[in-house]
C-alpha cells in the first residue's frame, strides 16, 4: 500500500531535499522500513535504539498520533499521509514587569 510521507526540514538531507516522499507498507513499521531502504539513515532519526518512536518525535497517520493509536503497528491504508514532526521546545524567558 502506497502512502505519502511528510518529511520535516531537519530530515530532508536523507530524502535529497524532498518534503514529501512515497513509501509502502501495511503498518507504520513497514513504512519506516521502506523509508530506510530508500533513504538510508532516516529510520534511526525517527526510532530510538530500542526500536520505539523517539521521545521528541511525533508521528501521525492521518490526524492520529500513533502514540495514542497502535504505535508502530498503526495501519497505514493506501493513500494515507504519514507525518513525521519533531517536537519543538523552548519559548520566551520570564516576563519582566
Amino acid at each position: 500500500m502506497s502512502v505519502s510521507v511528510r518529511v520535516p526540514t531537519i530530515l530532508r538531507t536523507y530524502t535529497n531535499g524532498a518534503a514529501d516522499v512515497t513509501a509502502s507498507g501495511e503498518t507504520l513499521r513497514d513504512v519506516l522500513r521502506t523509508l530506510e531502504s530508500d533513504y538510508p539513515g532516516i529510520e534511526s532519526r525517527v526510532l530510538d535504539d530500542d526500536g520505539r518512536v523517539r521521545r521528541f518525535v511525533n508521528v501521525y497517520v492521518g490526524d492520529e498520533d500513533v502514540r495514542f493509536a497502535q504505535g508502530l503497528d498503526t495501519p497505514t491504508p493506501a493513500g494515507s499521509q504519514v507525518s513525521i514532526i519533531p517536537a519543538v521546545a523552548g519559548g520566551a524567558g520570564p516576563l519582566v514587569g
